[in-house]
């Protein structure tokens, strides 16, 4: 039975066919120094070990809350667990992953600490399980490397700026723009990030980042182009017109997601004059006279594209942004 006592938290742990996992990601949370929180288990059609686990956990802690969510997908399962959160701080955690012990206490109290930010992250610690993914160790080393609000508006085209179960956000946020969506959240509120590792963040085989299609490059930039147009809105000075930096064939077929939403491309910019089509980038006007994005994915391509950019006087925010 549910306490008719709210708690000040609630944390809300989807799982599917966890059961190597499960316990540790649950005994995580159950450790924390923080006490006065609600568990929320979502069973999302597992068919192994997985709900026996949460349901023999669930028999020694009060807390424990298990739910069952029939319709497939981790933001199915998360919005279940969102519907029936009664805390008033939420925090996001995933089966496969372990929060160190003062993670929601550090994390409570920053929220509490400063009311101008409605949503947190954390760093995390990269613990890999297979042949180390040097793609991952540098997404993770990007993530861990910025903290304020400002960079993390900056950089969310690039990739994911907030890594998922290190989120940390305050119940109105979901009372005023629902549940989970595919892609970002919305722009119109304060993110920040905690400049600790307060998760280790476990990279196994089955990482959906590796097995389904939703998390490919391609479906990325689809969801980048959507929520690029509402930003662009409100930050480009010329939107919808912008200037691709990147004339390949790939960052064509991308920038063409763009597009669709509304933006009008008025051409591209290339590092070589072999282009008739581009605009060598040598060759690009002062500041104030187009608004580029950068959509070249190639591993430091983006560094070294902010950096000419900048030494040229362009703004990034104002002037550009990097996207992917």
């Amino acid at each position: 039975m549910i306490s008719e006592t709210k708690p000040e938290l609630s944390v809300v742990l989807p799982f599917f066919n966890a059961e190597k996992t499960l316990k540790a990601a649950i005994k995580s949370i159950l450790d924390q120094t923080f006490r006065d929180f609600e568990l929320l288990l979502i069973n999302n059609n597992s068919t192994d070990a997985s709900l026996q686990i949460a349901k023999t956990l669930s028999k020694a802690d009060r807390r424990i809350h298990i739910l069952n969510e029939s319709k497939a997908g981790v933001a199915n399962a998360m919005n279940c667990g969102l519907e029936n959160a009664r805390g008033r701080f939420i925090s996001r955690m995933d089966a496969d992953d372990v929060a160190h012990p003062e993670k929601l206490q550090k994390q409570y109290n920053y929220l509490e600490n400063n009311p101008s930010i409605d949503f947190l992250g954390s760093e995390v610690e990269y613990v890999p399980h297979i042949a180390e993914n040097e793609g991952f160790r540098r997404f993770v080393d990007w993530a861990n490397s910025f903290h304020t609000p400002e960079e993390i508006a900056l950089k969310q085209f690039i990739e994911i700026p907030v890594i998922n179960p290190t989120i940390f956000f305050r119940r109105e946020l979901f009372e005023k723009y629902g549940g989970c969506r595919d892609g970002n959240f919305p722009e119109d509120y304060e993110m920040a990030k905690l400049p600790e590792k307060l998760l280790n963040w476990h990279d196994y085989s089955t990482r959906l980042t590796r097995t389904d299609d939703r998390y490919s490059t391609e479906a990325f930039f689809q969801t980048k182009a959507f929520y690029f147009k509402k930003w662009s809105e409100q930050h480009n000075p010329f939107h919808p017109n912008i200037r691709i930096w990147g004339a390949g064939r790939k960052t064509r077929q991308r920038s063409a997601f763009l597009e669709e939403y509304g933006l009008n491309i008025e051409g591209y910019i290339d590092i070589k004059k072999t282009k008739p089509d581009a605009l060598f980038y040598k060759d690009l006007p002062h500041p104030g006279h187009l608004f580029i994005v950068s959509m070249v994915t190639n591993t430091g391509a983006g560094e070294k594209i902010r950096a000419f950019l900048q030494e040229r006087n362009y703004v990034e925010g104002n002037d550009f942004l990097l996207m992917g």
